[in-house]
């Protein structure tokens, strides 16, 4: 018995070893592979049940198969292919293209995008969408609270689902551990589908408590797409004040809502294994009008007709010609089962080639050594470089890792605003007055690496003005963070626990 606990060090031992051989045969980043290193070095126990949690790589997995990803992307293949006089701007086109053939996020034109920053108008917008919907409403959110919001948005797509409307919904699993299951059983009695993606239950699944879906998207009728940083909670309708988040949300009509469907159904083929590829999901004019005649030649009522006919002006954007912008819009979206970490790339790729400014907001700064390099590189070249992020975020740990981030954008020239009535949560990018982006991406490891992201690339000056907009509203709230020694005069303890908490940022 004296050598029992020899024995048991010794298998620890071996099972350090290999937990290191592993992380080492995954070729990370360096920074990545350093910092798992050091927490099983330095953290007995606690490091192995980290990595078994949080650290095993899923990128090399096939989640879902290739046949069943080109089954669902052909629809929106087809429509692409259909579109006459697109022209891709000329700064763009290789980026267009870096995402057209990596990702499949094909560019469709023909779009009218509103920006909401409160989610007041939001969910006001979205409720009225909801109770329009005749066919279906497919919603994939990271949070889906049981709150006041919550209940109210449940309960509209309950009365839809009773009148026949298909109905989905896809939460997730750990976004939602806090909410009640009867929250969800509920909808589900109504004849919701509903699903959490990526269940945590152990041990199954266990070792994929990191990689989450933290995409908040809305589809209806195929016609109307939602997508942005707002998930479904009163924190978002609560104002600027108290309480209550700051954010950003696109409304999209036109073809771009395909690739928001597109980007559910991939979503719920994973969380139902069942494929859906109808082209009723995809709508066009013609299939519509086919519709519509179908049901006069089969002697409908003709009040019936009427209101199926009212229907296709208001599916069709029967307003978009009134001087809003029809930009050409490409639905991007990123996981850690993705070849390549496709909108961190699209993010270097627009800071290494804007001529102008690169104005950025985010929750939380713990950028990847490509958009860091990137966006000193921009700043040193001239290039107004603006960084917003919140003066208060809702992570302190995050809050001290992002420090030493933000003091050597400082350096490099980057304007970094510190956003001060409430916790701004919104994720956009706007360059050069002709290029933006919006969606659930925050410029952090995390997003970039390990969760299931998607954002919409616009590519419309008009657009792109009007988020620039949205950015210097928010600077108008914000304080401008000069002078980098202010960051550096802190008291050494405060500034020695940053960096130790900046080695874990790829963790966090």
């Amino acid at each position: 018995m004296i050598y029992v606990h020899w024995l048991i060090l010794l298998i620890y031992g071996l099972a350090v070893v290999a937990t290191m051989i592993r992380v080492l045969m995954d070729n990370r980043q360096p920074a990545k592979t350093m910092a798992w290193m050091l927490v099983l070095t330095f953290l007995p126990l606690l490091g192995i049940f980290l990595y078994f949690f949080f650290g095993q790589n899923t990128r090399k997995e096939r989640l879902i198969s290739q046949q069943s990803l080109d089954q669902l992307t052909k629809r929106s293949m087809l429509e692409f292919v259909e579109q006459k006089d697109l022209v891709i701007p000329d700064n763009y086109q290789t980026l267009v293209q870096l995402f057209a053939s990596q990702n499949w996020a094909l560019p469709f034109k023909d779009n009218h995008t509103d920006i909401f920053t409160n989610g007041y108008d939001l969910f006001g917008q979205l409720l009225r969408d909801i109770s329009q919907a005749r066919y279906h409403i497919h919603l994939d959110t990271y949070i889906f609270e049981d709150d006041a919001l919550g209940f109210l948005v449940s309960d509209a797509l309950i009365a839809k689902a009773k009148e026949g409307v298909e109905v989905r919904v896809i939460y997730d699993d750990v976004g939602c551990w806090h909410v009640d299951g009867s929250f969800f059983e509920r909808m589900r009695n109504a004849g919701i589908e509903v699903h959490g993606f990526m269940p945590v239950k152990f041990p199954a699944f266990t070792s994929k408590v990191n990689y989450r879906n933290h995409r908040k998207l809305c589809v209806i009728d195929g016609h109307t797409g939602y997508i942005g940083g707002m998930n479904i909670a009163t924190r978002y309708v609560r104002g600027r004040h108290n309480d209550g988040w700051r954010d950003t949300h696109l409304r999209i009509r036109g073809n771009a809502v395909y690739g928001i469907q597109k980007a559910f159904l991939v979503d719920w083929y994973f969380v139902d294994r069942t494929l859906i590829s109808s082209r009723k999901y995809y709508p066009a004019d013609i299939e519509v009008k086919d519709e519509y005649d179908a049901l006069a030649d089969a002697g409908m009522d003709e009040n019936v007709v009427a209101e199926v006919e009212e229907s296709i002006d208001w599916n069709m954007g029967a307003d978009w010609d009134t001087g809003a912008d029809s930009n050409i819009i490409q639905i991007v979206t990123g996981s850690p089962v993705s070849a390549w970490p496709d909108i961190m790339q699209g993010y270097v790729s627009i800071l290494l080639g804007a001529k102008d400014y690169v104005f950025m907001e985010t929750p939380y700064f713990l950028p990847t050594e490509p958009v860091l390099f990137a966006m000193q590189q921009a700043a040193l070249a001239g290039v107004d470089v603006r960084l917003m992020v919140p003066m208060r975020t809702d992570a302190k740990l995050v809050e001290w890792a992002s420090r030493s981030f933000v003091t050597e954008a400082i350096r490099a020239g980057v304007k970094v605003h510190l956003y001060q009535p409430c916790f701004n949560h919104s994720k956009l990018l706007v360059s050069d007055d002709a290029l933006c982006t919006c969606g659930s991406t925050n410029v952090d490891f995390r997003s970039f690496e390990n969760n299931f992201e998607a954002n919409a690339f616009c590519y419309d000056r008009g657009l792109a003005l009007r988020m620039k907009q949205v950015f210097l509203d928010d600077v108008a709230d914000s304080i401008l963070l000069e002078d980098v020694t202010r960051l550096e005069k802190r008291p050494f303890l405060h500034r020695l626990w940053e960096s130790l908490v900046r080695m874990m940022a790829p963790l966090l």
